[in-house]
């Protein structure tokens, strides 16, 4: 399969996890350095976070990597 042919896309469980903490979406994403605009697109799968701020998210949550990001090979 080609580059080009590969297609996937990032999933998350920010929201389930973020209400489970009692956490707003303000307060994540100052926890994380993180805008509210940019939380709000990344729980709707609409952006994909870098992973620096990937990896702040899932720290702020309490919570290992892999439990709140996943990859879904949509090819």
């Amino acid at each position: 399969m080609s580059p080009a042919a590969a297609r996937g896309r990032v999933t998350n469980r920010i929201k389930a996890l973020r209400v489970g903490a009692g956490l707003t979406q303000q307060e994540l994403a100052d926890r994380a350095r993180a805008t509210r605009q940019t939380i709000l697109a990344v729980e709707a799968e609409k952006y994909a976070p870098s992973l620096e701020l990937a990896f702040r998210i899932a720290r702020v949550l309490n919570a290992p990597f892999e439990e709140v990001f996943g990859y879904v090979d949509d090819g």
